[in-house]
């Protein structure tokens, strides 16, 4: 039996993530969540963690031959998550949810030295750097949600394109990383099939939700309203990055290592249609 233990069950690719690890024979999927009470996948085991509560950490963490963690977007990340390998068992395989361009500057170095507290821990690790993720384009816990709902995509692109892709992709890579060989010591660059401009992006959403989205440029200033500290400073790099087109580049990551085509925006939009319209 393999015991993997995903941290951020409930998010966009813990989901989709922990769903696959269950459906393996011989896999014990170990959700870890603050509230594991709201826990309810099939085939996942309810598991108290949380980055603010270091004692559920040990039991977490018993006999897992594998990790897969969601990086939490907060200054202290890099301690944290080095603290916690620390206590894995030293054979652990390591999966790290990271993100494209993490070896930038950003503010203090702060992605970069996260990768390098996983590179540095004795295991076996590999990093996802994937680029932006098509769920915030219509889960409603996701700032572009209610946006796109309202028929405006308000997005500071600097006319750059982003080469966008659908969490469940980023799952089934991360699913290959935890349990297969040949991916130790690999940093997986992923995005989808293609890269679009942000009015392309909203033509499609059109389509899908069956009403006129369309794109709306927004200054920086705009999009880092009402930020402050350490959530400012992450927000301004990211889409400093974006301007400069650090997400555009698309690679063939997700088709090479599982064997399928990543899902096109058009695709992810069309599964999302009905609760588009919904909207």
């Amino acid at each position: 039996m393999t015991r993997v233990l995903v941290t951020g069950v409930r998010g966009k690719t813990g989901v989709p993530l922990a769903q696959l690890l269950a459906a393996r024979p011989g896999v014990e999927v170990l959700g870890g969540s603050s509230d594991p009470a709201t826990v309810t996948l099939d085939g996942v085991q309810p598991t108290a963690f949380s980055w603010d509560d270091v004692s559920t950490w040990a039991a977490a963490t018993d006999g897992v031959d594998a990790v897969y963690v969601v990086r939490p977007d907060r200054a202290d990340a890099p301690e944290l998550i080095g603290a916690l390998l620390t206590g894995l068992p030293a054979q652990a395989r390591v999966v790290l949810l990271s993100e494209r361009q993490a070896d930038s500057s950003g503010p203090g170095g702060w992605a970069a030295r996260t990768e390098q507290v996983v590179r540095r821990s004795g295991r076996p690790w590999t990093v996802l750097r994937p680029g932006w993720f098509m769920q915030v384009l219509t889960d409603e816990r996701f700032y572009l949600g209610p946006l796109v709902e309202d028929g405006e995509l308000a997005f500071s692109s600097g006319g750059a394109s982003i080469a966008w892709i659908d969490a469940r992709d980023i799952a089934a890579v991360a699913e290959r990383a935890l349990l297969d060989d040949g991916h130790e010591g690999q940093v997986h660059e992923l995005t989808g099939p293609e890269s679009l401009t942000l009015p392309q992006v909203a033509q499609h959403v059109s389509t899908a939700a069956g009403h006129l989205v369309t794109h709306r440029e927004i200054h920086l200033d705009e999009a880092l309203d009402g930020l402050g500290g350490f959530e400012r400073d992450l927000t301004l790099w990211t889409f400093e990055r974006v301007h400069a087109g650090f997400f555009a580049p698309v690679t063939d990551t997700v088709e090479r290592l599982t064997g399928r085509p990543a899902r096109t925006l058009e695709t992810f939009l069309a599964d999302s249609a009905a609760a588009l319209r919904r909207g």
